[in-house]
């Protein structure tokens, strides 16, 4: 029986590489001390709604609307998060 030819795989040649991505480096001090601010201002939001909240007139005038603003700013500063390094 006749052996059958081998067929020879030309050589990897790897794709040529387009200019590197640029990486981002670390984030800015500055935005690190603007995201935990944010987040506790918006816990300390919450705690004054709950402690104070029918004695400070524009809170009270508010009402359920606290929540949505001191949750708003939490979420705000734990989306931040996703883009500090």
């Amino acid at each position: 029986m006749p052996k059958s030819k081998v067929r020879k795989k030309p050589t990897y040649t790897p794709p040529p590489q387009a200019a590197a991505a640029k990486t981002a480096g670390p984030s800015h001090p500055a935005y690190v001390v603007i995201m935990l601010a944010i987040g506790i201002v918006g816990l300390a939001w919450l705690v004054v709604n709950y402690l104070a909240g029918e004695d400070i007139r524009f809170m009270a005038e508010l009402g359920g609307y606290n929540f949505l603003i001191g949750f708003g700013l939490v979420v705000i500063s734990l989306l931040m998060t996703m883009k500090w390094r």
